[in-house]
């Protein structure tokens, strides 16, 4: 991994931003990020994972962040930091790193195309051939990047970042502290045809929207379709990844986390802290009850009522019961096997 450049701090300055203690050199300083493995000398690293721990035996890191009980089995080089959660003090960094890098983005490009009807808040940055529309409101300190389209009556809220190329049609909403990552297309239309006798269709108008509250983070080449009438809603905390498809009128609940490739078809309601792990794919129409887990590459058709189930499998069941009948689904040749030896015997016991 290459590493990814900070600003110059020394240990002990890095200690007091995460209530930690040095054990070693507190004035000892870094500059860059890197993973244990592939530390060098004024690089900062962390050790939160044991099956981890060799390499900070030999890492060339300068500092080392790892967690309160850590007790090393032989000399470390580096100079530690001690904080009760390694891993979520990298974090941390690691969010204050992307913060700096964001706020060195200001003001608007010259080659940014903005409508005169467009109400722009101050700090927000826009970026070269940029194109926002009549009558958007993009709030303080929006980052929008090249190549972005923000169609007419959009509307962006406070601190959200819409990296290249991403695409918001007309009269959505995005809330305050999102991030949709490139390629991310907001409002599309839905799918929506109806058919002929004749074997051709006919669009369904779409002329609902998108509504995405605050904080919520939408990955590269991802869609979330308009919907045909009121709102596909995307609720607060909810993460998407890459590759994901969101279709017209569903509703994604607050805090779910959605993996690549995932699929929820039309009109369905997913709840609160529910998991969708990759390639999962919802018929439409459907509820999903909260906390729900929906494992990779399950197909869901029917409602889970149930908070918490957890389910595999297509169509999807319950996690035990799939696996109980997985045993068979390996032994199903020497079942059939075994059913045509009895009914090849039974034959000649008829005969007989």
């Amino acid at each position: 991994m290459k590493d990814i450049k900070f600003m110059n701090f020394t240990a002990l300055q890095i200690a007091e931003v995460l209530n930690g203690s040095v054990d070693g050199n507190s004035d000892v300083e870094v500059w860059k990020l890197a993973k244990i493995e592939e530390g060098e000398p004024g690089g900062l690293s962390f050790l939160s994972n044991p099956k981890y721990e060799t390499h900070i035996y030999s890492t060339n890191a300068s500092v080392v962040i790892v967690n309160k009980d850590f007790k090393p089995s032989s000399e470390v080089k580096a100079t530690l930091i001690r904080v009760d959660d390694a891993y979520a003090s990298f974090t941390k960094l690691l969010t204050i790193y992307s913060e700096y890098q964001l706020s060195s983005k200001e003001g608007i490009c010259e080659n940014a195309f903005i409508e005169d009807s467009a109400e722009i808040a101050s700090e927000v940055y826009v970026g070269e051939l940029a194109y926002i529309g009549k009558n958007v409101k993009i709030a303080k300190g929006v980052k929008i990047y090249p190549q972005v389209y923000i169609g007419d009556g959009a509307e962006i809220g406070e601190n959200t970042v819409l990296y290249a190329g991403v695409k918001i049609y007309h009269h959505c909403i995005v809330g305050n502290d999102c991030i949709l990552h490139s390629g991310s297309v907001i409002g599309a239309d839905g799918f929506g045809f109806s058919p002929n006798s004749d074997g051709t269709y006919n669009k369904i108008p779409q002329i609902g929207n998108v509504i995405i509250e605050d904080n919520v983070e939408i990955g590269a080449n991802s869609t979330v379709d308009r919907a045909t009438m009121g709102s596909t809603v995307i609720r607060k905390g909810a993460k998407i990844d890459n590759l994901i498809q969101i279709a017209h009128n569903c509703e994604i609940g607050e805090n779910t986390v959605m993996a690549a490739q995932a699929g929820v078809s039309g009109s369905t309601k997913i709840g609160k802290n529910v998991t969708v792990a990759g390639q999962a794919g919802i018929v439409g129409h459907l509820k999903i009850a909260d906390r729900v887990i929906i494992a990779a590459q399950s197909g869901v058709t029917t409602n889970i009522n149930k908070e918490g189930h957890v389910v595999l499998g297509s169509p999807a069941m319950d996690i035990n019961r799939y696996k109980k009948s997985f045993v068979h689904f390996r032994n199903l040749e020497k079942l059939v096997n075994k059913v045509n030896e009895l009914e090849r015997k039974i034959e000649e016991l008829s005969k007989n």
